[in-house]
């Protein structure tokens, strides 16, 4: 049987993986799984980036020279800043479903939340934020634990990019590259990046496209939390989760914080 649209991309099984369970259904319900399903799978490609972007910066893909290597960090970069865009735009989708609307069905929701992400997490260890007590939330989820617990023993993306900065010439602290469950801050490192800001264009370009990417999930973040609070105000989340209480300690917390720090200095 030759491939066909349907098959490649598996549609049948693909558009029933949406189940509302309201009677009815209620009509948004649908709209929320699939806005979910949907960041998933964005997770699933942005994961999928900063894994390729992390090896470029290892040196682990050959792009066949220097020059081409910086190429394609640049352009594993500007992907997984447009898919961060995307993801951002979504809540615009969301944000057209009422408090009421959302109440109709979110009893079926159960002990079911977004802080289970398994993705998510380990999207956030990934970028450095690497909290060991969040794996309680994915104990029942054996391939969830099995994918986090790897993130928590590799090098975070900062990590690898600094990797890039010392094969680049310039003056790292092996302490940089030491395991932490916060983003690294470090004087000897905000040195040296204002040492390439004033000296290496091509890896200031990379710097910076860091720093977008920084700004799109802080703005990601913000947007979040008023979507929480417009839908379900200051009440506790799905799943006994803080709602919006917790999510606006999360605001405005840099993964690169010393690609900011430095702006005074330069």
């Amino acid at each position: 049987m030759s491939v066909t649209y349907s098959s490649y991309l598996k549609l049948n099984e693909l558009l029933d993986l949406q189940e509302p369970l309201s009677e009815g259904p209620e009509h948004d319900e649908l709209l929320f799984i699939v806005i979910h399903q949907v960041y998933e799978l964005w997770f699933k490609q942005t994961l999928h980036e900063i894994d390729r972007l992390s090896g470029l910066f290892l040196g682990l893909i050959d792009a066949g020279g220097d020059l081409d290597r910086h190429a394609d960090i640049l352009q594993t970069q500007r992907r997984a800043l447009t898919i961060l865009k995307t993801m951002v735009a979504q809540i615009d989708v969301l944000e057209t479903m009422t408090p009421m609307s959302f109440n109709s069905f979110r009893t079926r929701l159960d002990t079911a939340s977004g802080f289970q992400s398994p993705q998510f997490r380990e999207l956030e260890f990934v970028l450095g934020r690497r909290q060991r007590a969040m794996l309680k939330f994915h104990e029942q989820n054996r391939p969830a634990m099995k994918r986090l617990s790897r993130r928590l023993e590799e090098p975070s993306l900062y990590q690898a990019f600094l990797h890039y900065v010392k094969a680049s010439g310039y003056e790292v602290p092996d302490a940089a590259f030491e395991l932490s469950e916060k983003p690294i801050e470090m004087a000897e490192l905000r040195a040296t990046f204002i040492e390439v800001y004033r000296g290496n264009h091509l890896l200031t370009q990379v710097c910076e496209r860091l720093v977008d990417y920084d700004e799109g999930l802080q703005e990601w973040r913000y947007r979040h939390v008023k979507m929480v609070e417009r839908t379900i105000g200051t009440k506790k989340g799905t799943g006994g989760s803080p709602g919006a209480a917790y999510l606006r300690q999360t605001l405005f917390q840099p993964v690169f914080p010393d690609l900011w720090t430095i702006r005074a200095d330069l």
